[in-house]
């Protein structure tokens, strides 16, 4: 039987490799095609697949099973539950795959896209340009239809010239950057705050006005410290929480 087949990670050693791993996995499940398998590789096969150890490999595993992802059945195998309601946490963790599985799992509509002067608070982000490619998205949850969240992105327009709209629908702006326009993507500052939803926000997310939102703002870097992209995120108060966890070493 053909088996499911994972991204590839590069592990940061100074985080938690069971995190990653799971982070990474996440991604890989959430953001998969209806054609694809949903039986996964053994614990063995996986573990060499990631470089790490099989207890780290089972650890990350527990994480995806806890959440309602997978399903391990003795001498069957661990297979994707693709009926599993995806309530995500936004979870913080120093990791780009880790914002990458936050984002994923969901069914993308472009609502619109084009270029925007660099004006206001955009002038901080990009002083370099004259102007932007913009995105607006409505994130919906596949089983429901449920809005779950909408993202406006501000991207660098020789970056947009390589983006395909339709990669949008079922890949997040960082992966699409990352994965499939190449973009050298040095790190990622996130700011999570409790807002309370605008007109336009309680519209489009179907609450009510002023009810909670979590306001995120991504700001993605390269190598040489230009903003790539800026991510500006609302998202449903009762299907997200915020954590933060954080190394002490």
């Amino acid at each position: 039987m053909t088996s499911f087949a994972p991204d590839s990670i590069v592990l940061n050693r100074k985080l938690p490799l069971w995190y990653q791993v799971s982070q990474s996995l996440r991604a890989s499940i959430l953001g998969r095609s209806p054609r694809e398998p949903l039986r996964l590789p053994t614990e063995e096969q996986l573990a060499e697949h990631y470089g790490v150890s099989v207890l780290t490999m089972r650890q990350a595993l527990k994480e995806l099973e806890d959440e309602g992802l997978i399903s391990r059945h003795r001498r069957r195998g661990t297979f994707i539950e693709p009926d599993a309601r995806r309530s995500t946490p936004v979870r913080l963790l120093g990791s780009v795959d880790a914002i990458v599985a936050q984002q994923s799992g969901m069914t993308a509509e472009l609502l619109d896209h084009g270029t925007v002067p660099v004006t206001g608070e955009l002038a901080e982000y990009f002083p370099d340009l004259a102007e932007v490619a913009a995105y607006h998205r409505l994130r919906s949850d596949e089983q429901t239809g449920e809005p779950t969240n909408h993202a406006r992105n501000h991207v660098r327009p020789e970056l947009a010239e390589r983006i395909d709209p339709e990669d949008l629908a079922r890949r997040p702006m960082t992966k699409v950057l990352r994965d499939l326009v190449g973009a050298d993507i040095s790190r990622i500052t996130d700011t999570v705050q409790a807002r309370l939803a605008d007109p336009e926000t309680a519209r489009l997310l179907q609450v009510p006005l002023l009810s909670p939102i979590l306001h995120y703002t991504g700001v993605t870097y390269d190598t040489a410290g230009r903003v790539l992209d800026l991510a500006v995120i609302h998202y449903r108060g009762d299907r997200f929480s915020f954590t933060v966890t954080l190394d002490a070493t």
